[in-house]
């Protein structure tokens, strides 16, 4: 990990330098190089989702990836530019899923590829659950509540469709509902 990484104040990879731009995450990608990568180089690898989607809490999977605390969401959500190249990460991972964002009011709903993308995720036990769980989480912390909220209430559209199915868990899709705050944005 080169010292650039580095926030000044910890020896952890700093979040605003990496959604700003200026420096590459641990492994030396930069944001903009992680979010053209190709579906299948989003499935097979496992250390950039803490990076896209931070948390308060440390990952288990990459433990090298920086945390949010109150001054890094404070400064996050005070700062245009980050937010924005957050909700590109975010309509990125939508599409990998098979997803697309609507605005005005802000949506989610099924893409034209969703047959074909979710098949890669919607079986049970998928590891992407987690990481929907940590999208869903990382956009409420850092500002982007009603693109998490709209998320969410396609999700559960998706849950209530495939009941029956059993390829998402009642389990998984109570840690869906839990990881956001209700608010008069919360869905079904």
């Amino acid at each position: 990990m080169s010292a650039k990484a580095l926030s000044p104040l910890s020896s952890k990879p700093s979040i605003i330098a990496f959604y700003s731009g200026k420096d590459p995450d641990d492994q030396g990608r930069s944001l903009a190089e992680l979010q053209r990568w190709p579906d299948d180089a989003l499935e097979a690898y496992h250390d950039f989702i803490q990076w896209m989607f931070p948390l308060r809490e440390p990952s288990g999977v990459n433990p090298g990836a920086p945390t949010l605390d109150d001054a890094t969401i404070a400064e996050f959500r005070a700062r245009p530019e980050l937010q924005a190249n957050l909700r590109v990460s975010f309509v990125r991972m939508l599409r990998f899923y098979g997803f697309e964002l609507k605005n005005d009011p802000v949506q989610v709903v099924l893409g034209a590829d969703f047959e074909e993308n979710s098949s890669n995720w919607l079986s049970p036990w998928n590891h992407n659950y987690l990481r929907i769980t940590r999208i869903l989480k990382s956009l409420g912390l850092l500002g982007l509540e009603p693109e998490a909220h709209a998320f969410l209430a396609c999700l559960t559209d998706v849950f209530h469709a495939q009941s029956g199915h059993s390829a998402i868990s009642t389990e998984t899709f109570r840690y869906w509902q839990a990881s956001l705050p209700r608010t008069s944005h919360a869905g079904k």
